[in-house]
């Protein structure tokens, strides 16, 4: 008798984890085919629009073979951790690639497709809470929708100091990283009540920040950290919002023509096989020497773009 109940009990136990299984298959299934969806509707926004100012794209002043190395190399990095936005920011502002005004529609349209392709690439399984996943992609993405109808309007000194911001904050949280004073996450695999809450106010902040040039990965990555979540299932999260809610406020900037074509469509091709070489050949790389580096770069960018606000301002 008692053989028989251990039989029955493993039985269900079977089951139920066969169904946990499926639940979890599916639904990695599912936002698998929406990031395919989303981001093809961009694909095929920017296309059409590409194709209507194809002219003026073509002479846009940048060489084709220094923007193709320079959007691998960069979602190369991006791949490990290193921050795009904060690389592009100050390439393009150093070599006067595009306007500043452009610039935050630039970093956002540029990172669509190579982005879409790193969260085909990575997001195998999804273990944490759906409502928690769903209310942190659903605030960001309406965070970038309602972003670029500000953005665009903006002086062009306001997107500067916006921009400075991001690059101060982007060399922040590496050094926090850095020196060991980063969230170090807990064992939740879920948010409720107030955290949730709080969640999803800052992932809209977050998704309109994004349309400004301060890039929302990191942000969200020390936000779910710093409220207990599992590092490990911390990734679907972070990538998750940053994959919907960055085509969705691209194709406003591509909608109002405030981002650079030549740039974007060089990022779709040779940033995506900066990521698929990252992720499938090269798989890990000792990046630390290179953080230090671009923490230098960075914040003489960020003091550089400061000082010709004030030169503006006299």
């Amino acid at each position: 008798m008692s053989n028989n109940r251990h039989i029955v009990a493993k039985h269900i136990l079977i089951k139920i984890s066969k169904m946990i299984l499926w639940r979890v298959i599916m639904i990695v299934k599912i936002i698998l085919a929406l990031v395919v969806i989303v981001n093809g509707i961009f694909a095929i926004t920017f296309i059409k629009d590409y194709i209507a100012h194809k002219e003026e794209a073509n002479n846009e002043p940048i060489k084709p073979i220094t923007l193709a190395i320079t959007e691998f190399i960069m979602f190369f990095l991006s791949t490990f951790g290193i921050s795009d936005f904060a690389i592009g920011t100050v390439i393009y502002s150093k070599f006067k690639w595009t306007d500043a005004k452009k610039l935050p529609g630039t970093l956002n349209a540029e990172c669509v497709i190579p982005v879409a392709v790193m969260a085909l690439a990575y997001i195998s399984s999804i273990d944490v809470d759906i409502t928690t996943l769903i209310v942190a992609i659903v605030a960001q993405v309406i965070g970038a929708y309602i972003g670029p109808r500000f953005v665009v309007k903006m002086n062009v000194n306001i997107i500067k100091m916006f921009i400075s911001t991001g690059l101060i904050i982007a060399a922040a949280l590496i050094l926090m990283g850095k020196f060991g004073l980063y969230p170090t996450g807990g064992d939740a695999n879920g948010l409720t009540g107030f955290k949730l809450i709080l969640l999803g106010i800052l992932s809209f902040a977050y998704g309109a920040l994004n349309n400004v040039g301060i890039g929302s990965y990191a942000l969200t990555m020390a936000t779910v950290y710093a409220f207990g979540l599992n590092p490990g299932i911390a990734f679907p999260i972070m990538m998750g919002a940053c994959t919907f809610s960055v085509p969705i406020g691209s194709m406003q900037f591509i909608k109002f023509d405030s981002y650079s074509r030549k740039i974007t469509l060089y990022a779709a091709i040779f940033g995506s096989i900066g990521v698929l070489f990252a992720a499938f050949i090269v798989k890990s790389l000792d990046v630390s020497m290179l953080q230090w580096i671009v923490v230098v770069v960075i914040i003489y960018s960020a003091f550089t773009i400061i000082n010709d606000l004030r030169k503006t301002k006299k």
